[in-house]
């Protein structure tokens, strides 16, 4: 096994789910950083997996890392796990990843489970370009602020959050984005209790509220991007373009007509750079 570090995926709840190659590469790691070793070893007991382990995250003292760089600067081998998933995605790791690299060791992603992604594919919401928020502020001024950020985003917008806060931001989404923007909740994926709920927001908001088994669990939260606003380019919208386009660069010229009347700035350049 060649020397470095491992980024290695464990399952997000079905054990079924954990592939054989990370199987192979936690038996044969000189070391395992997990980021609880207490939640880790019941996973490595299922495995028969008993190579040493350690405790690491993102906030751990120097003495852990000296470890694990004195293990790769031997020639050893280290995976690297989180609880449950993909390691880094809104889990700890990239300090690690970033010295990784500085250091010039190998890193070598051995991919599995991610709860994002397996939610993104039954959502029956648009793929082709997704925007992974991971967790939003835990407080609603902030959390409304960045979904008002977001509120014209046309991508599919995946967020994690925790079930004590998930009827919390559904409200704040409801208000911020629309009622009528379908969503999804995706919670306990792959566990027993696994359910998927799409709705309009204002019908999640009501779902979640009649049923508490949904604020409890892993889950995430998917909203459909925003739908292009038609851009309706009227005789005094060009003619105010024309102007502005005789002593502005295009560009700028259909930047300030967009601001100013909540038009499209790439409809309004494409009219005047296509005249």
């Amino acid at each position: 096994m060649e020397s470095g570090l491992y980024v290695v995926a464990t399952p997000i709840g079905n054990l079924g789910d954990m592939v054989p190659r990370a199987v192979e590469i936690l038996q044969s790691a000189d070391l395992i950083a997990a980021e609880d070793t207490r939640h880790s070893a019941p996973l490595l007991k299922h495995f028969n997996i008993d190579t040493p382990m350690m405790a690491y995250h993102d906030h751990s003292d120097t003495g852990a890392l000296a470890r694990i760089e004195q293990c790769i600067e031997g020639g050893g081998s280290v995976a690297l796990i989180s609880d449950a998933g993909t390691p880094l995605i809104s889990d700890p790791g990239f300090r690690l990843v970033r010295h990784a690299h500085e250091r010039g060791w190998a890193v070598v992603p051995v991919p599995g489970a991610n709860a994002a992604i397996a939610a993104l594919s039954v959502a029956g919401l648009p793929t082709d370009r997704f925007r992974f928020e991971g967790f939003l502020p835990a407080k609603s001024a902030g959390r409304r602020g960045e979904l008002e950020a977001l509120a014209q985003e046309s991508a599919t917008l995946v967020f994690y959050e925790a079930p004590h806060r998930v009827l919390e931001t559904l409200r704040d989404m409801r208000d911020v984005l629309g009622p009528a923007r379908l969503a999804v909740v995706a919670r306990e994926l792959t566990k027993t209790f696994e359910t998927v709920l799409r709705a309009p927001l204002s019908e999640l908001v009501s779902r979640v509220e009649g049923d508490s088994n949904q604020t409890r669990g892993e889950i995430v939260l998917l909203v459909a991007g925003a739908e292009a606003a038609a851009t309706e380019i009227t005789p005094e919208i060009a003619r105010m373009l024309e102007l502005l386009s005789e002593i502005l660069p295009p560009r700028q010229a259909a930047g300030l007509v967009a601001d100013a009347f909540g038009l499209r700035k790439k409809a309004l350049y494409e009219y005047l750079i296509s005249r």
